[in-house]
């Protein structure tokens, strides 16, 4: 089997696992969901869910948020850890959508890409997520249940793994895949102790058959 038709197999029972599968952070607007991630480096979604709507009541809006005094974005989002890189980094990410796009976030990867603080994976989340363009989010979900299964070959940089699937994987089907690697990192293919029994790709991933083997 090659790495295409793994590919394809790991997406039909993740799609059937995790039907409905979606981003793990809450948020209404485009500009919110680059606010999330950023705070998310380092820190669980669950904390970054916890603080946003602390955030957004005292700025409301892309304006309020630009013309915040950083200290203040600081205040708020410290619990997330990195507080003074990540409200600097939001303060003139704000800025540049003021300035520059209307308040709006652009539409185009290179654009996104070149907003302060935003990297290939936020990037990628906005792609996908809001504007429902093919995305790949190498995240660290994605890219160790990537090379437990074999559809990478011991690649850890999240660009490289992203160009490799790119290689084999259908481009409408990339972000929700993306999507249910973090579902099933979560509750079965878990770091360090993952469930190889109760695993729908056991029969099908690198892992999961040395598992078996060296049991049975």
């Amino acid at each position: 089997m090659d790495k295409k038709e793994l590919a394809l197999i790991v997406i039909s029972r993740l799609k059937e696992e995790y039907p409905d599968a979606h981003c793990t952070l809450s948020y209404d607007k485009a500009w919110q969901l680059l606010v999330s991630v950023r705070l998310a480096a380092q820190c669980t979604d669950e904390r970054v869910d916890q603080i946003t709507p602390k955030l957004y009541e005292r700025f409301p809006s892309v304006d309020a948020l630009a013309a915040a005094d950083v200290a203040e974005i600081e205040e708020i989002v410290r619990p997330c850890g990195l507080g003074n890189s990540k409200a600097r980094d939001i303060s003139r990410c704000m800025k540049v959508l003021r300035d520059q796009y209307g308040g709006n976030v652009p539409e185009s990867f290179e654009e996104i890409l070149a907003l302060p603080g935003v990297g290939r994976k936020s990037a990628n989340l906005v792609m996908g997520d809001v504007f429902g363009k093919p995305a790949i989010v190498t995240d660290t979900h994605c890219i160790r249940l990537c090379n437990l299964i074999g559809l990478v070959d011991d690649i850890k940089e999240p660009a490289k793994v992203e160009k490799e699937l790119w290689k084999i994987i259908p481009p409408e089907e990339g972000n929700d895949l993306c999507h249910r690697f973090v579902h099933h990192g979560r509750a079965v293919c878990i770091a360090r102790r993952p469930l190889c029994q109760a695993c729908c790709l056991r029969d099908i991933c690198r892992h999961g058959i040395s598992v078996c083997v060296q049991t049975g």
